[in-house]
């Protein structure tokens, strides 16, 4: 009895490091590359071309041939085209039908190798489905909210595709309240496997149009890219809280000028906050966008 009971005790001493290391084992990273991280940018079907023209004018690039298509999994109908350019790529959509539920205020789409279990890893790190996964033309897709808010499209395509590496990579810009925010980061970083690489308590308010005011600033960077979130009180002055994406660029002047060209509006103009230079601008759509560079230029 006493040689069995000892039998007994050795192999839950031998397996239990073993069920620690699968308890504490981290969760697969479903992220192809920040070059197939698309900002969704919904304009009037009417503006459509002029958005791209205007976008394409501003940072350079290429765009796919435009369609028309049914994207949602109930029945509609938008224009549809990407924009890849060197600072981030944009799925561009103008509807020709009322938009159906809940799509057009999801902030981008990232493509993933596996969405099923894509989906259930943001599941079980926080983040909740809006609606069940459903094929597209081209694949199939998921779109999904993390605490705050957040919302975001995951998606799979039946063909592999193949995009040039960016120059630089866009930030998704995040606006929350000390509410939401540990918990959101904590999610994500699960989810993404993102690195924090700078969280800065009492960074400048004025990044965000609130000077006089600390806020906390956390840069994260993952296989989905670059993102920063901003954590204040939320009294956010117009037009902050609506840009969505940072691009970075080498030279803010003259890419403000050729967007200038282009017909863009500069909503705010270049102001030095946080170690870059930034403006927040408008595109013919109502796309609003920040643009910056980490040089005093």
């Amino acid at each position: 009895m006493k040689r069995f009971t000892f039998l007994i005790a050795a192999a839950v001493l031998t397996a239990t490091p073993a069920l620690a290391a699968a308890k504490s084992a981290p969760a697969a990273d479903y992220a192809v590359g920040a070059q197939y991280d698309t900002t969704h940018v919904y304009v009037p079907q009417d503006q459509f071309d002029t958005f791209v023209s205007s976008f394409v004018a501003t940072f350079g690039g290429t765009t796919s041939k435009q369609g028309e298509f049914q994207v949602t999994p109930t029945k509609s109908l938008t224009k549809s085209q990407l924009v890849l350019t060197p600072v981030g790529t944009v799925s561009v959509f103008g509807f020709k039908t009322p938009i159906p539920y809940p799509f057009g205020d999801e902030r981008t789409g990232y493509l993933v190798t596996d969405l099923d279990a894509a989906v259930k890893s943001a599941v079980g790190h926080g983040a909740v489905r809006r609606l069940e996964t459903f094929p597209d033309p081209i694949g199939r897709d998921s779109v999904i909210q993390w605490p705050g808010g957040v919302n975001m499209q995951l998606y799979w395509h039946t063909a592999k595709p193949s995009y040039t590496a960016l120059a630089t990579v866009p930030e998704n810009r995040v606006y929350l309240t000390a509410d939401a925010a540990d918990t959101f980061l904590k999610g994500w970083a699960g989810f993404a496997h993102a690195k924090v690489t700078a969280d800065d308590k009492a960074a400048d308010g004025a990044e965000i149009g609130e000077p006089g005011k600390t806020i906390r600033r956390v840069a994260l960077t993952s296989g989905y890219g670059k993102m920063v979130v901003y954590v204040s009180d939320g009294q956010l002055p117009w037009p902050y809280g609506r840009d969505m994406t940072g691009y970075a660029v080498s030279d803010l002047d003259a890419t403000l000028a050729k967007a200038s060209a282009a017909g863009v509006e500069t909503l705010v103009a270049p102001f030095q906050a946080n170690k870059r230079r930034s403006a927040i601008v408008r595109f013919p759509g109502g796309y609003i966008a920040e643009i910056h560079s980490d040089k005093a230029n």
